[in-house]
């Protein structure tokens, strides 16, 4: 196929997204596998071959994150029903002296969207974003555009988080290296968005917190105590405690891999870094770090488990095992099958583009300019984005394009996943579910919701590819 040809066929690939997302409100995995299948049939295949491929890639990529996507939907079950997600938020509220109390569910949901999928986070943080506004009388203006850009931030950027973990396997880039530079990146993007935008919002119109999360609920007179701000609920663990199931996954796969930098391939000492920074690994021990907190607080967790519906019946003499290994897996498995199919079919597609031996000839031409390589896969996830409205499908579409453009723009695979982490913040709008979740769980309406998470988003992504691009160019990153 000719590069004019090739470049057509993505065209028509992405109206087909477009349309058949927007129009006929056909499910993601449905609307991939077809566009998928037209890709196939439009590079020259036949029908059994592209079917053929098609369940081949989309098999790989659920064998290589789908244990890791379930795991993290069972540390999310356990955060919500031990009240770790409140001993966080408390946790900020202390550290800040009851000032910049916006930056307490951020900061949390920032955390909490590293193993944890996102729209998830953004279920988990909501009560608590209208509690601590209608405390401290803050308008939601304030409030919910950080806790966006800190769940969209890792969500896109931090493995293991599916998207960017996904994205990391199909380039071959170390995941730890990845988990670093991807957290460096956020972080400077979340304190550069919140110190330039804060001031900004704090003068814009107010938005009520949701009566339903805030009944009953006073707000503090301005000079109380720290204390009268915090979040109110019984028997919940210690910060530490609770942020451990988190960040353990994340520091334990960094640790492997900087370990194996500096072990010889083959030593006692490479084959120790290699196992502790295991990503299956690393989310079991996350899973068993969060099952530790059921210990004090059985009844809480069971009613609450049972409150949700999903998972199998509990009484309060039903056994750890029960609990962890059957509830909590059993509701992680709901929630997570749809990011595991959307994943692993998202994989399929690129597998099929990336079959296309017109994208060697486009990445020479691009590589004969003097057009910025790192450019490339930051404006294809931001298209992407754009026009089909997932995150997760956008990046894993760019990835299966970059994987063959890599070697020929002689990019790093570790700069390309997160070059693509960032472009599939640009473009958060009302053609993604989180966007709708996000602005009724949080008071917005469509218009409200474009003006405060779509720009503040947009803004964070281009923040954390500047970010990556400075680092790039100094040599940090390569």
């Amino acid at each position: 196929m000719s590069p004019l040809a090739f470049v057509g066929m993505l065209i028509v690939a992405i109206i087909i997204l477009t349309v058949l997302t927007l129009k006929f409100k056909m499910h993601p995995v449905m609307v991939l596998f077809l566009t998928a299948t037209f890709c196939g049939l439009a590079s020259g295949k036949g029908l059994v071959d592209t079917f053929s491929s098609i369940t081949s890639y989309f098999g790989s990529t659920l064998g290589s994150i789908g244990v890791m996507i379930i795991f993290g939907a069972v540390i999310a079950a356990g955060i919500s029903d031990t009240g770790a997600a409140t001993s966080m938020v408390n946790f900020f509220i202390r550290k800040f002296k009851g000032k910049r109390l916006e930056l307490a569910p951020a900061l949390t949901g920032f955390i909490m969207s590293i193993p944890v999928f996102g729209d998830i986070a953004i279920i988990l943080n909501a009560p608590i974003s209208a509690i601590l506004a209608k405390r401290k009388k803050m308008s939601m203006t304030q409030v919910a555009p950080f806790v966006n850009l800190g769940l969209t931030l890792t969500h896109g950027l931090v493995p293991p988080t599916p998207g960017i973990l996904a994205v990391s396997v199909l380039l071959g880039a170390d995941i730890g290296t990845v988990i670093l530079w991807g957290l460096v990146c956020s972080v400077v993007s979340l304190a550069v968005c919140y110190f330039v935008l804060s001031p900004i919002y704090a003068k814009c119109e107010y938005i009520e917190p949701l009566a339903s999360y805030t009944e009953g609920i006073e707000s503090v007179e301005e000079g109380s105590s720290v204390d009268a701000l915090l979040i109110r609920e019984d028997n919940t663990p210690s910060a530490g405690a609770s942020f451990l199931p988190l960040l353990l996954p994340a520091v334990m796969i960094a640790v492997g891999s900087i370990g194996k930098l500096f072990a010889e391939e083959g030593s006692g000492a490479y084959t120790f870094f290699d196992t502790f920074g295991n990503t299956v690994l690393a989310l079991f021990c996350g899973i068993i770090a969060v099952g530790l907190l059921v210990a004090g607080r059985k009844k809480k967790v069971v009613d609450k488990a049972n409150q949700d519906g999903n998972g199998c019946a509990l009484t309060e003499k039903s056994s750890w095992f029960e609990i962890v290994m059957n509830n909590w897996v059993g509701r992680a498995l709901n929630i997570a099958i749809s990011a595991l199919l959307i994943t692993a079919m998202g994989g399929a597609m690129g597998g099929i583009l990336r079959e296309n031996e017109a994208i060697q000839t486009i990445g020479n031409a691009i590589a004969n300019t003097n057009f910025p390589a790192i450019l490339v896969p930051f404006l294809l996830a931001a298209i992407l984005m754009t026009v089909c409205g997932s995150m997760t499908t956008a990046s894993m579409t760019a990835a299966g394009l970059m994987a063959a453009l890599i070697p020929v723009l002689g990019m790093s695979p570790v700069v390309a996943s997160l070059a693509i982490g960032a472009g599939s913040m640009v473009g958060w709008h009302v053609n993604n579910s989180g966007f709708w979740i996000f602005t009724s769980l949080y008071g917005f309406d469509t218009k409200q919701g474009l003006k405060y998470f779509t720009t503040t988003n947009a803004l964070g992504g281009i923040v954390a590819f500047a970010m990556l691009a400075v680092l790039t160019l100094l040599g940090v990153v390569a």
